[in-house]
């Protein structure tokens, strides 16, 4: 297996997605201020396979949305940005032509509730329609959408693939995670003390047991190791070297790969430029279909001052 550490540069992980005027987030350009959760579903639109990339933000100018929907050759079918919605409508509708197909996008978040985070909990819903059918439906007002959209009843044919989020903390990192389609939630918290402490110990914790720790963190900041969630194995992959030896951008990058083939994911597709990482959404588009890889969790962990 060729090492998770020799994918990156000593500069620490800059992930970035590709430049190809699609619906990407790029980390490097979110800040202490902001707070953003971008999530990567695979569909079809009639008969192509496409991603539909749902990115949820949270600043100080309130919460904001955008939804891009790209083929998978990465090419940019349609996006959507509703601007933070201290100055936007928190519900609509836009209209694309795809070939010969119309999408529309509908989204009511009107009456979301939220919660620390920047994604809705309820109260809302978003929805991606092409020629009555349902492509991708996200939220618990199924009912209202339905009514609002004419579409179809018939459940899309979508899946969860890739989640990438930035957390915050000064010693304990938490998010929640479903690793598995109509599995539990489970709640994610990630433990160290990178500055206080000599020498310090990494610890994960899955819905508050331990199940993973790595102690000699100086020697062992970057590395993967296998846990076990509901009875699947999840590859996680770790790399600290910004919080242990304080390079700026300080965040640390950890993934959760419930998978077992992600040794040949990082052999074969390690990036040619070690300072550079690069995830981009269609990447793991391609990845996820050649390698039968199932979902992953991508987490910007970033201390705060």
């Amino acid at each position: 297996m060729r090492d998770f550490p020799s994918c990156f540069g000593e500069s620490g992980v800059q992930v970035a997605d590709s430049s190809s005027g699609s619906s990407k987030t790029n980390s490097n350009n979110n800040n202490n201020n902001q707070n953003v959760v971008t999530c990567v579903y695979q569909c079809r639109l009639g008969r192509r396979s496409c991603l539909i990339t749902v990115t949820w933000s949270k600043g100080l100018m309130g919460q904001g949305l955008s939804v891009g929907i790209d083929d998978s050759t990465n090419q940019c079918i349609c996006k959507v940005d509703v601007k933070p919605w201290l100055f936007s409508k928190k519900k609509g509708c836009k209209s694309f032509k795809a070939g010969s197909s119309k999408v529309d996008v509908y989204w009511d978040l009107s009456s979301a509730k939220f919660g620390s985070g920047p994604e809705p909990l309820e109260g809302f819903y978003l929805a991606v329609v092409s020629d009555r059918e349902m492509v991708l439906l996200l939220g618990d007002s199924k009912k209202e959408v339905y009514k609002k959209t004419n579409a179809l009843p018939m459940p899309p044919n979508s899946r969860f693939i890739t989640k990438r989020e930035h957390i915050y903390g000064k010693r304990v990192y938490g998010t929640k995670a479903q690793f598995c389609d109509n599995g539990q939630i489970h709640d994610i918290r990630i433990e160290c003390d990178a500055i206080a402490i000599s020498d310090p110990c990494l610890s994960i914790r899955i819905d508050g047991k331990i199940v993973m720790q790595v102690k000699r963190l100086r020697w062992k900041f970057r590395g993967n190791q296998t846990i076990l969630v509901d009875g699947l194995p999840v590859d996680v992959f770790w790399d600290t070297h910004n919080w242990l030896f304080g390079l700026t951008p300080g965040n640390a990058v950890f993934m959760f790969q419930t998978c077992l083939s992600a040794e040949k994911l990082w052999a074969n597709d390690a990036p040619s430029d070690p300072a550079v990482l690069s995830w981009s959404s269609s990447q793991v588009f391609r990845d996820s279909h050649l390698q039968g890889l199932d979902f992953s969790l991508i987490l910007y962990a970033t201390k705060n001052e």
